[in-house]
């Protein structure tokens, strides 16, 4: 992993900066007693918008800061999504500062995305100093009320000596079993009183492997199976265990399809991947899952977007056809009953299952070559009304982006010509939210190019997904990220105005949009633009944004007709 230096992410400083390290005799305070677990637990940057709930806090990173960057961002959403996309590509817990009460209620959307996405993260919030807790003090909130439905935990700090027990701890909880979002909340006065404990050790995550004989026994079934397909998803996943997975499809020659937004757990060009479930399914992966009379489920939990709400798999059936392997025991099975569930962590299953013996001939080999053809023909650009084809531009941005590049999106039905036609082939090159969420893209692709300087990354966002975070522009200048933010121009919500055009159709309302001049709000936030406006010009603005030494900004202006790969608005509703 590449780590940002000082020189990457710059200082702020004035010329009347204190010094960069405490007085001699100085006290160790809560405060700093945090800012060195955090350095204990090898966080390589963090996000913050500052508050003065927890300035104690900021003055401690200030000795750190040659370790520890700490990215100034323009709204807590911005900074709780950076710090989710960090949890993503490290499989770590990613760290956000924010201030109470409106600083709090700002990241929650992060935090919601973290608890659907299953990504490690730690927010730490400012509080109102301990005697005035429920007071309803200045901007106070009940943190444990307030998160207590999507953080795994939510702690609030009372006892200075207790800080580095609780953020260590805080930091095992957000990485092990199933990943998800913490809270930690930091009552102001707790942070200048003494601390005497020293920082905790370095938290790993503990992986579960399967029970003894459950490998053999998917062997054997997959073994006796005519139609077999692998469906993975989830998070926990490791380089080891996704080099294993690959290697385990191979071997035994399976179709495999992807999760919801976890394409990048296998090569998209390997032989047997045959595609994702999702909003956009292809024909392949619905091919496979259609014909298929067993299915090894490894990580996924069946939700409602990778099963079509519910109703790709019917639970008469699934009890002999589906096999199970959740990360939580609670989870196997828990929507579609089946009579073979285990639980672990999948990238420790996948290790174990790789080294099975295949069968000495696949019955089911050119089955998979079929679903896999089926995957390909869905990867030939489409038809559109407008002089800009997205099915084109996604194709192009794939033949000019190296293997390792990032690609960050939000949500909105511009992600479904994305999520079609771009192909991921390494893992971790994939930043998208399970949980839907608008504005993920940009401040995710911001924090992909601080983290890894060295690797190309781009965000592509509808309009109206851009402007819920467009302000991050700024800390994308400010802070150099080498980002190519692509904005899809239709001057609509398109998601909503295509379930609005199927169920009340003739009949729009309150999704059409009216966008300020893309190219000159970059220009004023410091980031180069420029608008396409046919597919033929996009190769060469996308090779000029490529080379600038800092972050560009590509309008393309789209046609609201092309509502969807395939689908135009003006026909939907039609009997």
């Amino acid at each position: 992993m590449n780590h940002p230096t000082p020189t990457q992410i710059p200082a702020q400083s004035s010329a009347h900066s204190p010094s960069s390290t405490r007085p001699a005799g100085a006290v160790r305070t809560a405060a700093h007693a945090l800012v060195e677990c955090l350095c204990a637990q090898q966080v390589p940057i963090a996000f913050s918008v500052a508050g003065e709930s927890y300035l104690a806090v900021l003055d401690a990173l200030y000795d750190v800061r040659d370790r520890l960057p700490l990215v100034t961002c323009r709204h807590e959403a911005g900074a709780a999504n950076m710090a989710e996309a960090v949890g993503k590509l490290t499989g770590r817990p990613g760290v956000c500062f924010v201030t109470r009460g409106p600083g709090a209620t700002h990241a929650s959307i992060a935090l919601h995305t973290a608890q659907q996405d299953a990504t490690p993260l730690v927010l730490f919030v400012g509080q109102v100093a301990r005697q005035d807790l429920g007071r309803d003090a200045f901007q106070e909130i009940d943190f444990g009320a307030m998160f207590g439905t999507i953080a795994k935990w939510v702690v609030e700090v009372h006892d200075p000596a207790r800080m580095t027990e609780l953020v260590t701890r805080a930091f095992a909880i957000a990485l092990n079993g199933r990943p998800g979002p913490v809270v930690v909340s930091l009552p102001e006065d707790v942070l200048e009183e003494p601390c005497p404990a020293p920082a905790g050790p370095f938290v790993e995550r503990i992986a579960t492997p399967l029970e003894v004989g459950v490998a053999a026994e998917i062997g054997r079934r997959l073994a006796r199976a005519r139609r077999p397909l692998l469906w993975i998803g989830g998070s926990g996943w490791t380089p080891a265990g996704t080099a294993a997975l690959a290697r385990f499809a191979e071997r035994w020659r399976l179709p495999v399809a992807t999760g919801f937004r976890r394409k990048d757990l296998i090569a998209n060009d390997h032989p047997g991947y045959v595609g994702e479930f999702g909003f956009a399914a292809g024909s392949g992966a619905l091919r496979a899952l259609a014909e298929a009379d067993l299915v090894l489920a490894l990580g996924t939990n069946l939700c409602d977007v990778e099963t079509g709400g519910y109703t790709r798999l019917d639970p008469r059936l699934s009890v002999e056809r589906v096999i199970h392997v959740a990360m939580r025991p609670e989870d196997a099975g828990r929507v579609f009953p089946v009579a073979f569930r285990a639980s672990a962590s999948p990238d420790a299953a996948a290790i174990e299952l790789a080294t099975l013996e295949p069968p000495a001939t696949a019955g089911w080999a050119a089955w998979t070559q079929a679903a896999r053809a089926a995957y390909e023909r869905d990867l030939e650009p489409v038809a559109v009304t407008g002089a800009v084809n997205p099915s084109e531009v996604f194709r192009e941005l794939r033949r000019r982006l190296p293997d390792d590049a990032i690609v960050a999106n939000g949500a909105g039905n511009y992600a479904a010509w994305l999520h079609r036609f771009f192909e991921h082939r390494r893992f971790r090159t994939q930043l998208a939210p399970q949980s839907g969420a608008m504005g993920y893209g940009v401040p995710a692709a911001i924090a992909a190019a601080l983290l890894h300087r060295d690797r190309r990354v781009v965000s592509v966002a509808g309009d109206g997904c851009f402007m819920m975070s467009a302000n991050e522009l700024v800390t994308a200048a400010a802070t150099g990220a080498r980002v190519v933010f692509l904005v899809f121009n239709n001057g609509a919500y398109g998601t909503i105005r295509m379930h609005q055009e199927t169920r009340f159709p003739g009949r729009p309302h309150a999704t059409a949009l009216v966008n300020p001049d893309f190219v000159a709000l970059a220009a004023a936030c410091g980031v180069g633009a420029a608008r396409v406006t046919e597919t033929a010009a996009f190769g060469a603005a996308l090779e000029a944004a490529l080379a600038a030494p800092g972050p560009r900004l590509i309008e393309l202006v789209t046609s609201l007709e092309d509502i969807a790969p395939g689908k135009r608005l003006s026909a939907l509703g039609r009997s």
